[in-house]
């Protein structure tokens, strides 16, 4: 499911992950089925600043939320294991956009300003050694 964040401890039901128009459809509708999920993956980190693609009882994917939130960060957060219907399949398209060995993707994955940042362990390396605010800054997630 597909979460905006509204205020720093509520998460709201935005539009249904299946409806959305993609780039690669032909049809002149603005809402059409999703069919690839790279580019509903595509589509979601280029309309939002800063996307969080998590699995609700991870306990990283919680950190990195709380980590944004405390920054003053609202990100579009998309729990994959809430999405019934797509889930599965974004998260191999983010496996095969990480490079991931495993048969695991490793949550939480995050974008900026419509590219990959990476996991939890590249964020926090990014906050620990200071460009992760100038990134967040750049895309339009702070203003600070």
């Amino acid at each position: 499911m597909h979460y905006r964040t509204g205020s720093r401890n509520s998460y709201k039901p935005t539009k249904s992950s299946t409806s959305i128009s993609t780039s690669t459809s032909t049809s002149t509708s603005k809402n059409c089925v999703v069919t690839d999920p790279a580019a509903h993956i595509k589509r979601l980190a280029s309309d939002n600043a800063v996307v969080i693609f998590s699995m609700s009882t991870c306990c990283m994917c919680h950190a990195i939320k709380r980590l944004f939130f405390g920054m003053g960060v609202n990100p579009t957060v998309y729990e994959l294991d809430q999405d019934l219907t797509l889930g599965k399949e974004i998260e191999k398209a983010l496996m095969l956009q990480m490079g991931a060995v495993s048969s695991d993707l490793p949550v939480p994955v995050v974008f900026i300003g419509g590219k990959l940042v990476g996991a939890m362990d590249t964020v926090l390396a990014s906050h620990i050694n200071g460009t992760l605010v100038p990134l967040l800054k750049q895309a339009g997630a702070l203003w600070l």
